[in-house]
């Protein structure tokens, strides 16, 4: 970030130098700081669109774009593309009632002392 503003600071000082010279007009210096300023922008922009997209490629997500795209392959071939996570599937009630009756005849373990004669 230092080095970005010594960039600006060093423009700005040039530019400045050239108009109270007389080597260019004040509107001149405008039109070229705001150019500079939109292809600084534009840079900073496909940067930052770059990471983002290495980041995101890391992770493994894909794009909206790429997804519908996939989606209508899948489609066309026939199948059902599903948005959404299907719930677990839940027991049936055979399932539940038989769990029920198990529950129920619990087989209690006794201990036996066993005496011993003297």
């Amino acid at each position: 970030m230092a080095k970005a503003s010594n960039d600006l600071f060093s423009t700005l000082r040039t530019y400045l130098t050239k108009v109270t010279e007389g080597e260019r007009s004040p509107a001149e210096v405008a039109a070229a700081v705001n150019s500079w300023a939109r292809e600084s922008a534009d840079a900073l922009k496909a940067k930052i669109h770059e990471e983002v997209e290495a980041s995101v490629a890391k992770m493994g997500f894909i794009k909206r774009d790429e997804f519908d795209r996939l989606a209508a392959q899948v489609a066309a071939l026939g199948g059902k593309p599903t948005s959404k996570k299907k719930s677990p599937s839940k027991k049936s009630d055979s399932t539940k009632s038989s769990a029920k009756k198990d529950s129920g005849k619990k087989i209690k373990k006794t201990s036996v002392k066993k005496s011993v004669k003297k």
